[in-house]
């Protein structure tokens, strides 16, 4: 059994009575919408005509938002309609990057996310959805797509030529279109002004780059209407990736340490797992700020749901954090043997703790900048290696790892310009690499945050190796390139993680 939709944009007449009924029926709130009317103009005057789309969660057959779910407060139904708990969620967002059809929101007043349910509380009654029931024009039809004779079923039998949102995501969409313009259901192939048909827009229009506009626009078709879609992942993901990268990778350098004979005691014995589990500890906190219910956290472990890579990598990062206390906790009794052998086992749990966010980005179906994993997996070592070794320099004043910093600098600066530059699979995806740039490196900047970025990163690096080949080398300047070295790749995740979420999905 699977309960959809077929919605027929030949009879739709633009009213947003399905959107009022919604809003009423659920209590959505002011500014938030489960279903919404999009209207797309297409043609030169005079020859005109406004083409009407009714958007809303497609209730997956495989939904990724189930999958990415942590706690499973997202579920799919006997019936197939994908319902959420709001009394379970934690208001990690995750749910919110894996839809390609931006149908999840945050309620802002509970810090819970919300979606289209299927009006499940009327079907459980024998009752249909509350918008099917408004609609003047009979243009909803909801029903079984498995029962061949379910009015759905039928309407899609009858009328040739149904079509549905982002299939290639393979998500298996189960609403369906009849008589949609192809500018209506596909994101981003119609201009977007500055304003709407009857108001400015909440938010701005996505920031596509004029010269590379012509290659995904339509140019005669515009957005007339559509609802504004924010960015729910910000400065802290982008700052996670950078503290989550120093802990790592100061443990992944930390068996070499060892080999490095001007390496201070302390350099040599404590520095890198203290580096570790002070970046670590900073990790955990951003990750929990950045829930809307931070209290509720413990529910990860609690009741996990094992598919997420978001449980996948509390494990590693419990796995790391608790390998690397014992390697402290052994030197302190005097086990420095112990604890030498211990961080060649360190350095796996290390390596998996700096990588797992390529994996948990895969998951993000509707952010496909992201799910380049055969290019984000090793960026992510890289990145952990770079900013951990550039960490260590200041006690660890060692020739050979400044040169290996300063090669991992220009390694993250090749891995960062074929994001921009290299192939990609999917329109998304190549609108978000288009906007790469978009990101200021701070307000009112007219320094891309994405050059400039990398840019300062890789200089640091080089500055530093520069400083330790000629003799200048001193704790606190190699201490200052550490910092704009992680200021740096600050900037290049706050570029990478805002592109990915600026194409629009409806």
């Amino acid at each position: 059994m699977q309960y959809g939709f077929v919605l027929d944009q030949r009879r739709c007449i633009g009213c947003h009575a399905c959107t009022v009924a919604c809003k009423s029926e659920n209590e959505v709130p002011l500014g938030d919408f489960r279903t919404w009317v999009k209207y797309t103009e297409v043609g030169s005057f005079p020859q005109v005509r406004r083409h009407f789309a009714v958007l809303r969660c497609n209730q997956c057959t495989s939904a990724p938002c189930v999958t990415i779910c942590p706690v499973t407060a997202l579920h799919k139904r006997p019936d197939g309609i994908v319902d959420l708990d709001k009394d379970v969620c934690i208001g990690c967002k995750a749910c919110m990057q894996a839809c390609p059809y931006d149908a999840l929101y945050l309620n802002e007043d509970t810090g819970g996310a919300e979606k289209c349910h299927f009006c499940a509380h009327r079907v459980e009654q024998g009752l249909k959805p509350a918008c099917e029931v408004v609609c003047p024009e009979t243009a909803i039809i909801s029903g079984d797509l498995h029962d061949p004779q379910s009015p759905a079923s039928r309407a899609l039998r009858e009328v040739p030529g149904a079509m549905a949102r982002r299939v290639e995501q393979g998500t298996g969409p189960n609403v369906f279109y009849l008589g949609a313009h192809t500018a209506s259901l596909e994101p981003g192939s119609a201009r977007e002004d500055d304003m709407y048909l009857w108001s400015d827009r909440k938010l701005p229009k996505p920031p596509m780059p004029d010269a590379e506009a012509g290659a995904f626009l339509q140019p005669d078709a515009r957005v007339a209407y559509d609802v504004d879609h924010k960015l729910h992942w910000g400065w802290k993901v982008s700052a996670y990736l950078v503290t989550k990268g120093i802990a790592a990778g100061a443990a992944m350098w930390a068996p070499f340490v060892a080999w490095m004979p001007d390496a201070t005691t302390f350099g040599r014995n404590w520095l890198p797992e203290i580096l570790a589990l002070l970046f670590l500890t900073i990790t955990n906190v951003l990750l929990v700020i950045d829930l809307k219910r931070p209290t509720k956290f413990l529910s990860i472990l609690l009741r996990p749901n094992q598919r997420s890579w978001l449980v996948k990598g509390a494990y590693a990062l419990i796995a790391f954090g608790t390998l690397t206390f014992a390697i402290v906790v052994a030197r302190w009794f005097g086990g420095d043997r112990l604890a030498d052998g211990m961080r060649w086992t360190n350095l796996v749990t290390a390596s998996l703790a700096a990588a797992y966010t390529a994996f948990l980005f895969a998951q993000c179906e509707g952010r496909d900048l992201w799910q380049n994993t055969r290019l984000l997996l090793p960026h992510l070592l890289v990145q952990a290696l770079l900013v951990g070794g550039a960490a260590l320099l200041p006690f660890v004043q060692d020739t050979k790892l400044a040169v290996a910093v300063a090669v991992l600098a220009v390694l993250h600066h090749g891995c960062g310009l074929m994001e921009r530059f290299g192939r990609h699979g999917t329109r998304n995806a190549k609108m978000a690499a288009a906007m790469l740039t978009a990101t200021p490196a701070w307000p009112g900047s007219r320094h891309s945050a994405f050059h400039f970025g990398m840019a300062t990163t890789t200089l640091a690096a080089l500055l530093g190796m520069l400083l330790l080949v000629t003799g200048f080398a001193h704790p606190v300047a190699l201490t200052l390139c550490a910092l704009a070295g992680f200021y740096g790749l600050f900037l290049y995740e706050q570029s990478y993680v805002r592109a990915g979420q600026l194409p629009p999905l409806s």
